[in-house]
């Protein structure tokens, strides 16, 4: 280990940019890190694509295959915020190991079961491999990556999410569709394993000191170990991940849907919105990392990026526009919010105090799942009760919601008084 990597792995960023050894490090952490986020977002997707199969093969209902997503995300949501701590203890890459390692069983599990029940207790143990990935992220990303190359790192981080999104469906049907669904499961836990191989090969340059004096305290001193909590910035970030969520649920629920009753989209493009939101999304966090490299302008980027999709949404929600202007504005709103993306977790950053990564990005990204699991079942009842107008008009709402929060956010953490407690 060069004397950078040790300075890193203690938590200090500040070695030179210049350093060849340097640059090389942070490259193969900010891969093998993406790669993990990558098989997580996979893992979120392991059983909706196979749905029409386990419809089938256990005779469920549509309201039984939804509770399996419910109860993934809402054991991920209680775990992640709980995870925060066990990473701050004994460190991010145990963690991340056994994360990687319960994916691999769940989705073995799901492969085998024999009834819903076996389904359901799967999704949740898929659920309990999810919850601490953002605070693992977060913990190895802060403390092994120079600072100035942080904004590139969460754009890499925020994309092969995306992408992880993207591969499931494609993997697991293609799969299904040949074989069978137990066999695609079963394939999905042999590309969760080869993951896991990746990470413990790299484990040198991704293993991050724990910060044994600051496990009682988010400032490092004597007080306990829940002192973050009284941090305003930390609140408003987690609303602020709820309320993004929340609007992004809305776009992957019955977002296409309402543009289709609303913009007479034919069918076929349904499915094509949602693909070219991803994408967009995903080039937007590209773009967003390289103008996150100040992290001074971060509350700016949030409020550009989210002008664009609440505006975009705002279109949406108005009548009679040609049909083929609602893959455009897909487009558009899928680029606005990724663009917003590294602004937004260096936000996060400037308000986490030292030691306190995991507790900080485990509280806040916990909003994430909460949002995930409320906004279906609300802009579900405004699409049965024939507003699809309604659906555009909340999502542009709380998007634009976003850009008064990521300032609030970023004046809290200006000040060092308010960091401290209320």
């Amino acid at each position: 280990m060069t004397p950078s990597d040790a300075a890193a792995a203690a938590g200090d960023i500040r070695p030179a940019t210049a350093d060849p050894d340097r640059a090389r490090v942070d490259r193969r952490v900010i891969t093998v890190i993406s790669v993990a986020h990558g098989v997580s977002h996979f893992c979120h997707l392991l059983l909706a694509p196979l749905f029409p199969w386990l419809k089938v093969e256990f005779g469920l209902s549509y309201a039984e295959l939804g509770l399996l997503m419910t109860v993934f995300f809402v054991v991920s949501g209680i775990g992640q915020a709980a995870s925060g701590f066990v990473v701050d203890r004994i460190g991010a890459l145990p963690v991340l190991l056994v994360s990687i390692a319960l994916f691999v069983l769940a989705a073995c599990g799901l492969a085998m079961s024999t009834g819903y029940a076996g389904l359901l207790g799967f999704s949740m143990l898929a659920g309990l491999g999810n919850a601490a990935f953002h605070p693992i992220d977060f913990s190895i990303l802060n403390a092994r990556v120079h600072v100035s190359r942080l904004g590139k790192a969460y754009a890499a981080h925020g994309v092969s999410g995306s992408l992880g999104w993207a591969l499931a469906p494609v993997f697991l049907v293609g799969i299904a569709g040949i074989a069978g669904w137990r066999e695609a499961l079963f394939a999905a836990a042999g590309l969760a394993a080869i993951v896991w191989l990746v990470i413990w090969r790299n484990r040198d340059v991704l293993a991050v000191q724990v910060h044994r004096a600051a496990a009682g305290s988010a400032t490092g001193g004597s007080e306990g170990p829940f002192d973050f909590l009284r941090l305003p910035a930390v609140w408003f970030s987690f609303l602020f991940f709820l309320t993004a969520t929340f609007a992004l649920s809305g776009v992957q629920s019955f977002g296409p849907e309402a543009a289709r009753s609303l913009h007479a989209v034919p069918v076929a493009w349904v499915a094509m919105c949602l693909t070219t939101y991803m994408l967009a999304s995903a080039a937007g966090s590209v773009a967003g990392g390289y103008l996150a490299a100040d992290p001074s302008r971060a509350e700016r980027i949030i409020g550009i990026g989210f002008a664009i999709a609440a505006l975009s949404a705002l279109v949406l929600a108005m009548a009679s526009w040609p049909a083929w202007m609602v893959p455009l504005m897909f487009v558009l709103m899928g680029f606005g919010a990724g663009l917003a993306g590294p602004s937004r977790d260096l936000l996060i950053k400037r308000a986490t105090p030292p030691g306190a990564t995991g507790r900080v990005y485990g509280t806040v990204y916990s909003g994430l799942d909460v949002g995930l699991a409320l906004g279906p079942a609300v802009f579900g009842l405004m699409m049965d009760n024939g507003h699809p107008t309604w659906v555009w008009l909340t999502i542009a709402l709380f998007q634009a919601s976003l850009i008064v929060s990521a300032f609030n956010i970023g004046r809290l953490t200006r000040r060092p008084a308010a960091l401290v407690r209320t």
